[in-house]
């Protein structure tokens, strides 16, 4: 029997690694390519399972695996902040630079107090 290669592996792999690059863009688009990537990943699982000896990628899956589960971790926590972000200065000061200052003087002059 000819030795094959998981049908998702390289996709897993670059998903993965696409997602931590882009988790800093909000958060969102890491957060799908991660979560793609870990769809792709059960389907290869599954494949795999039933005939281990038949694939010689698994160690690129298991690490597009890794690699999408950092990815969507950082990406939870990027949209965590920017919700915070919004939350601490508000939506027309992230369209005001001037109302922006003025709110992050406030904020500096809370902390410093």
């Amino acid at each position: 029997m000819e030795n094959q290669k998981l049908p998702n592996a390289t996709a897993v792999l670059v998903l993965g690694i696409l997602s931590i690059i882009t988790c800093c863009c909000y958060g969102i688009l890491g957060l799908i390519l991660g979560i793609v990537g870990l769809v792709l990943t059960n389907k290869d699982l599954i494949v795999y399972n039933q005939t281990p000896e038949k694939f010689t990628n698994y160690q690129t899956l298991n690490i597009g695996k890794i690699l999408c589960i950092i990815g969507i971790v950082l990406s939870a926590i990027a949209i965590l902040y920017f919700i915070w972000i919004i939350k601490m200065i508000g939506l027309d000061a992230l369209q005001d630079p001037a109302l922006m200052q003025e709110k992050i003087r406030n904020i500096q002059q809370n902390m410093g107090h």
